[in-house]
């Protein structure tokens, strides 16, 4: 292959993950071209305009800015110089069905302590359980998180090898529920906490408790909103492999990858009707689509393991223009169903979503106030939802925008279906459909089992060499740290082979 200076890369998909392996592969001297057939970057990290409101259609929490800017650092850059980003304090606001409202502050000594006004849990109980997600994450994200789960040279750095050697320290035999219902005791508390296994698609009752690193993420490491919206995030991105020298090809779909005579090596793209020769290849894309269309090999053993394993939670998400304003309203709401393992069980065993479903709620004005007229907000509700089955997805949405008109009527103590100006909603098959999600899983696979972390499709293909994958379908999983550093981790193993 081609050294790194002269290496020629195709990056297919301008999600957050393709979009930080060009900055990444660019920044190591690679001449490298993206295709999105999209007409801009994002992916799932999508914006819909809708009669003067403007919603971001995919992420919305901003953490882990650092994994951003050490990869803007291999570029010589700053995040601060792209991106305007504000600690957020509250971090959301929880209110649940007996009513309770629970603005939770930032920082790990504040939210202990107004979670013992509120629920009357000790501070120091929560505070324990804080230090206790934050060891969780100082354990396993270098393992985890940071690396790549299939290469033996990853195991035998010292730093993963004294992660290793504290494994059983990230409390993977119970499931995350029954670590926090044990930790934290009120069941509200617990709830709170509960909900961070849909972060990942996952259900709380069934996901190691490993995963309660996620509350480090968000309570003690910060959350953040993003001025101009998430969709900043990903033009800052593709800002910066633009003055990388990254050529940007947008409304180009990829329709096939190459392969060299030996039906393997991976040599190029056909995309726009033409072929382009290419060293390598980074697919930003879901590994079912990869194979099944772009390869044509319906019979790789990851293409079958990937379709035959437990997809991730999808979703069904209504795009609101609000004629009015709801000041005590944050950001970022969550309103909780009553029966929260129920709700997951709905979900995972039954394809289904429950009669009284936990609703988020993102205000996206809130940060960028010229994305709703004056005295109007844009509303982005999500409700966690199955995978696509082939169930009636019109009944269902409608079934459940009455029963969120309901829960929202009755918190807000305002009828709120006459306030909506413009509406647009997206079910699990317009997700597939928008996003290349396999059956509009948002995250790929679930992590429902212990060793699900390794079930994650690899971030270099074995079976084709030259190929390698990113992106929330990929190692290490889905949300938009987590995106990016599946690219990084791509583009790294990419530049020690070239």
């Amino acid at each position: 292959m081609a050294t790194a200076a002269r290496a020629r890369v195709a990056v297919v998909g301008a999600g957050l993950g393709g979009l930080a392996a060009a900055v990444r592969l660019a920044a190591g001297g690679c001449e490298v071209e993206l295709f999105e057939q999209s007409d801009g970057p994002g992916g799932k990290a999508g914006s819909q305009q809708l009669d003067g409101y403007r919603f971001d259609t995919g992420p919305s929490l901003f953490t882990l800015p650092h994994v951003f800017d050490e990869l803007l650092a291999t570029a010589g850059r700053s995040l601060g110089d792209y991106l305007s980003i504000e600690l957020l304090d509250p971090v959301f606001r929880h209110e649940f069905s007996d009513g309770t409202v629970f603005p939770a502050p930032a920082g790990a000594d504040r939210f202990a302590a107004e979670a013992e006004r509120v629920f009357g849990v000790r501070s120091a109980r929560v505070e324990a359980y804080l230090r206790y997600c934050e060891r969780l994450y100082r354990i396993a994200a270098p393992v985890f998180l940071n690396k790549s789960l299939h290469e033996i040279s990853t195991f035998l750095q010292p730093r993963v090898l004294f992660s290793m050697l504290r494994s059983l320290q990230i409390d993977p035999f119970r499931s995350m529920a029954a670590a926090n219902a044990k930790l934290l005791g009120d069941p509200r508390l617990v709830q709170l906490f509960n909900r961070l296994a849909s972060y990942n698609g996952s259900n709380p009752y069934r996901a190691p408790a490993t995963f309660n690193l996620i509350g480090a993420v968000e309570q003690c490491f910060g959350a953040y909103s993003v001025r101009g919206g998430i969709r900043a995030v990903p033009a800052m991105l593709a800002r910066v492999a633009e003055e990388l020298g990254v050529r940007l090809h947008y409304g180009t779909a990829v329709d096939t990858i190459l392969r060299a005579g030996d039906g393997r090596t991976v040599c190029g793209v056909t995309a726009g009707g033409e072929r382009r020769a290419f060293d390598a290849v980074v697919a930003n894309l879901d590994p079912e689509r990869t194979y099944r269309v772009l390869l044509e090999d319906s019979d790789a053993p990851w293409y079958r393991r990937y379709v035959n394993s437990e997809p991730s939670s999808s979703a069904i998400v209504f795009l609101w223009g609000i004629g009015a304003e709801f000041p005590q309203l944050q950001l970022h709401n969550m309103f909780y169903g009553t029966d929260y393992r129920s709700e997951f069980a709905r979900i995972f065993e039954d394809n289904d979503v429950a009669a009284d479903p936990t609703v988020y709620v993102n205000i996206g004005c809130r940060a960028t106030p010229e994305d709703a007229p004056s005295g109007c907000e844009n509303w982005f509700l999500l409700i966690n939802a199955p995978a696509d089955r082939g169930q009636d997805w019109t009944a269902l949405a409608d079934r459940v925008r009455s029963a969120v008109l309901s829960r929202l009527t009755h918190a807000l103590s305002c009828a709120v279906e006459p306030l909506i100006q413009t509406e647009r909603q997206l079910t699990p098959p317009e997700l597939a459909a928008e996003t290349g999600s396999f059956r509009g899983s948002l995250y790929g696979l679930a992590s429902n089992r212990l060793g699900a972390a390794f079930a994650r499709h690899p971030n270099r293909s074995r079976r084709y060499p030259g190929l390698y994958f990113c992106g929330g379908a990929a190692h290490p999983g889905g949300g938009m740290p987590l995106a990016v550093l599946s690219g990084s981790i791509a583009a790294d193993l990419l530049l020690r082979r070239v």
